[in-house]
């Protein structure tokens, strides 16, 4: 864009804007340091089922635990809308509970060959909700074409076909091949996986790829999806998944769960 004589105008580099707005939101966000992992975990299960993830006992979420070879996984048997903190429990490398009372989902056993190969991971939710379901049935990978989208450019996996219940170990090692080093993967005529650091991070990939599988559905009922500047795209997935806007954003949904679910904190 030019000045009125005409000549280029010149502007700050926008990596300095970045890095104030970083400062800033570091400052003064919402952190989420004031509830433990399993607290987390439980307000993961209740905002997502708000947001219609749920289907009966189906999806899990998982954290993996302080000795190598375990995980925290909800007891079988409850809906993510009915998880509490104390219903999780600590199991070993073949779902034998280590503390807690109940059983393991016998469809956990796949979380346990993603923490095998991404010692990043420490939190991984699998849910079918509608939209994504939907789009996992048509064959096609997910495609991250829009700003609120972003977090998935070039980071969602795609498993094209499906090889039945997850319960087994053939099951476990294909899906984690088919992630990779994504962070997110659309599994076909199934749903998705969130895999991440952060149970926060996890948390919105699993809330962020529905809304993403609804505006993909609605795009390609219109038209063809125009595919975005791979620079932008990057930068984009990078500044969506900053920790403190990524931690902010869990915390809003955890608000709006606590104001009439508190009872999820309890451990």
């Amino acid at each position: 864009m030019a000045n009125g004589d005409g000549k280029p105008r010149k502007h700050a580099a926008k990596e300095t804007f970045d890095k104030r707005a970083t400062a800033e939101m570091a400052a003064n966000l919402a952190k989420t340091d004031q509830w433990g992992a399993r607290q987390k975990l439980a307000l993961t299960a209740r905002m997502l089922a708000r947001e219609g993830h749920g289907a009966a006992l189906a999806g899990q979420i998982t954290h993996r635990g302080e000795a190598p070879g375990t995980m925290w996984t909800a007891r079988f048997g409850l809906g993510l809308e009915e998880i509490r903190a104390g219903d999780f429990l600590l199991v070993d490398a073949d779902l034998n509970v280590l503390q807690g009372q109940g059983m393991a989902n016998p469809s956990n056993r796949f979380h346990l060959w993603v923490y095998r190969a991404r010692p990043d991971v420490n939190c991984v939710v699998h849910t079918h909700p509608p939209h994504v379901s939907a789009l996992s049935m048509l064959g096609v990978p997910l495609v991250a074409a829009h700003m609120d989208t972003a977090m998935f450019y070039d980071d969602c996996a795609h498993l094209d076909y499906w090889p039945g219940p997850p319960i087994g170990d053939e099951e476990g090692d294909l899906i984690a091949s088919a992630l990779g080093d994504k962070n997110s993967i659309l599994l076909a005529s199934h749903g998705q996986l969130a895999a991440a650091a952060t149970v926060e991070e996890a948390a919105m990939r699993s809330m962020f790829i529905e809304y993403a599988a609804r505006l993909q559905l609605m795009a390609q009922a219109a038209g063809t999806i125009q595919e975005i500047d791979p620079k932008r795209g990057r930068e984009a997935h990078d500044y969506r998944l900053k920790p403190e806007p990524l931690n902010a954003s869990f915390h809003y949904y955890a608000r709006r769960v606590l104001i009439d679910e508190a009872d999820c904190l309890e451990e």
